[in-house]
């Protein structure tokens, strides 16, 4: 396996992060300290939280997924699932993934100001709940759509259709309402059509995400019970061959466009002679968002059952990484980064070494995290998962934390200049 290969599988992001965290410790990084005693107050603050909201029955809390987000204030997709009464079961999971895969892309940060006014429910959401609200109504009104006669899905004719100014008109974007990433978020969409059609051996005929249920039904096993066992590294395929013509070419290595992977320059400093490419850490986060929200609607539409998915790591995004910045488990040195004038927050793109430092150690950060709260209510991983703990305690806390430190935006503590494909 080539570098490149490797640093496309789930296995690379545990291990390359877990580098970063190895020189953290040592203090060998070259923009944020790491303050291993400040562990215990995420902690408690987490489990705070998962008693608050769900007190002894922690089984209930749903895994983290765009699921919880697309029904946020009230259920939208079983209602929207019951209207489609004269197509079979797959069909159904077929148009549930064609709507996952659209609401995941969509979701990169929107920014501090963006709102999404629900005319139905006359309610007003932001953020990821606003921008998977509005994916929905936008597939529900066909928008993704290229057949007239079934408006209910995404494929390659509808998304080759799309323009900003749809994207903008449909998620109420104009002056007092500003985006972050617009033009990056259609880009994919349009970008999806070409991968869709590029992949018929998982895309289907005619191309749409939703038939990638026919390739992973094709690569599945069938248990003693009768369960379909489907594995996680064939959904992983799906995501990272099927959709590589999507994202924009950020490094490009070995031949390969490797996606969500960036270099930290710390790792090259502690060790001359390395392999190149050795300095490259992979985070894949919006692949890892998209196999979670897709695993969690074909579990519950078709009860199959994913195996291997042990590998894939917490989300390092601004909210999980937020939170432990806020507590001060990372610390920014000084003087690095500059401030923005208006919020007085620091600020970089995403390719900037301090913030692959940052996500890295938020990877780490996570799985340290969970197994604390585990010990400390003693629990064993199957009966409080990752995902539980994403879903209940870490992204759910780094929101309540950053609205404590910043009232006014509720954003994260180091701004991030997102083009919304990343974030």
């Amino acid at each position: 396996m080539t570098t490149a290969d490797y640093l496309r599988t789930l296995p690379a992001i545990r291990e390359r992060c877990s580098r970063v965290f190895e020189l953290a410790k040592a203090d060998r990084l070259q923009y944020i300290t790491y303050k291993p005693e400040k562990e215990a107050d995420v902690v408690d603050f987490c489990i705070s939280l998962l008693k608050r909201d769900y007190g002894s029955d922690l089984t209930a809390i749903p895994p983290h997924g765009r699921r919880c987000h697309l029904d946020a204030g009230l259920p939208r997709v079983d209602p929207l699932l019951e209207k489609w009464e004269n197509v079979d079961v797959k069909e159904k999971a077929r148009r549930l993934v064609d709507l996952t895969v659209i609401s995941v892309l969509l979701d990169a940060g929107a920014g501090n100001v963006w709102k999404y006014s629900e005319a139905s429910s006359g309610k007003v959401f932001s953020r990821s709940e606003g921008l998977a609200i509005a994916s929905f109504h936008m597939f529900q009104e066909g928008l993704f759509s290229g057949d007239t006669n079934q408006p209910h899905q995404a494929d390659a004719n509808g998304l080759r259709a799309i323009t900003i100014e749809k994207v903008q008109k449909a998620m109420q974007v104009d002056e007092d309402n500003p985006m972050a990433g617009v033009e990056g978020r259609t880009g994919l969409l349009y970008s999806l059509s070409t991968a869709l059609e590029l992949n018929p051996e998982y895309f289907g005929s005619p191309p749409r995400p939703g038939h990638m249920i026919d390739f992973l039904e094709r690569q599945s096993s069938t248990s003693e019970d009768g369960t379909t066992v489907v594995p996680a590294a064939a959904l992983w395929t799906v995501l990272l061959e099927g959709f590589n013509h999507i994202w924009p070419s950020r490094i490009n290595f070995q031949g390969k466009a490797l996606g969500d992977v960036w270099p930290c320059p710390a790792l090259k400093e502690v060790s001359g002679g390395q392999e190149e490419g050795d300095d490259l850490v992979p985070f894949h986060k919006l692949s890892q968002w998209l196999a979670y929200s897709l695993i969690e609607a074909l579990e519950r539409t078709l009860n199959w059952r994913f195996e291997g998915k042990e590998h894939m790591t917490g989300l390092p995004e601004y909210r999980n990484g937020g939170l432990f910045v806020d507590f001060g488990v990372l610390e920014l040195k000084p003087n690095l980064l500059p401030m923005d004038p208006k919020s007085g927050l620091p600020h970089a793109l995403p390719s900037h070494p301090a913030i692959v430092e940052w996500r890295a150690l938020t990877v780490i950060g996570l799985d340290r995290v969970a197994a604390a709260i585990r010990q400390k209510l003693g629990l064993t991983e199957k009966q409080l998962s990752l995902l539980q703990i994403l879903e209940g305690a870490t992204w759910k806390g780094g929101r309540e934390k950053a609205k404590m430190c910043r009232p006014s935006s509720g954003g994260p503590p180091i701004e991030i200049e997102s083009d919304g494909t990343v974030f």
